[in-house]
């Protein structure tokens, strides 16, 4: 229990003052507008108006953390998942275009493999080794092979971003923070 709470001590500390500095510089870059806003309707706000009134704006420099969260529970969950202003839409969008990408490289990347070791293998690679002069190579890629490279890239790929990330886990999110 005491090692929990010395992890999430800090951790809160942290995105505490996250927030507060937020909230401040939001406050800060708002508001010259607002004093526009306010001098052009020839009204006097007291600091504590002025400053909710900074924290409100419909469309500001820097919107306050409350207003990020209505907007982010708003386009998540009350926006048909059609819609084209929807994070779901656009997250699908996101996805879809990655592993499109990701079958276009690998059939791509296949493709090519399969011409050169064609070309090689019709126009004869021919090399000394040893005794033997005039040795012709001529290669071939078995089907077999293509998905083993394929399955073996894949799992590399994530055993690559899973050891990172499980080993940061474990550690004290300080001291994580230390070794990026």
């Amino acid at each position: 229990m005491d090692s929990f709470r010395s992890k999430i001590i800090p951790v809160t500390t942290i995105l505490a003052g996250v927030v507060v500095l937020w909230y401040v510089f939001a406050v800060i870059l708002n508001a010259p507008f607002q004093r526009d806003v306010d001098q052009r309707s020839n009204t006097t706000s007291g600091t504590v108006e002025f400053i909710g009134k900074t924290l409100s704006q419909p469309k500001p420099t820097l919107p306050a953390p409350h207003q990020v969260a209505v907007n982010f529970f708003e386009n998540t969950f009350l926006r048909p998942i059609t819609s084209n202003r929807s994070l779901v839409y656009n997250a699908w969008v996101t996805l879809s275009s990655t592993l499109l990408g990701f079958a276009f490289g690998t059939a791509l990347g296949t493709a090519i493999a399969f011409a050169v070791v064609y070309v090689i293998r019709m126009v004869g690679f021919t090399m000394a080794f040893g005794r033997q002069a005039e040795l012709v190579l001529r290669p071939t890629i078995a089907g077999a092979d293509v998905a083993l490279a394929v399955v073996l890239v894949i799992a590399a790929a994530v055993l690559a971003t899973l050891q990172p990330a499980l080993k940061a886990s474990r550690m004290d999110p300080i001291e994580a923070l230390r070794h990026v």
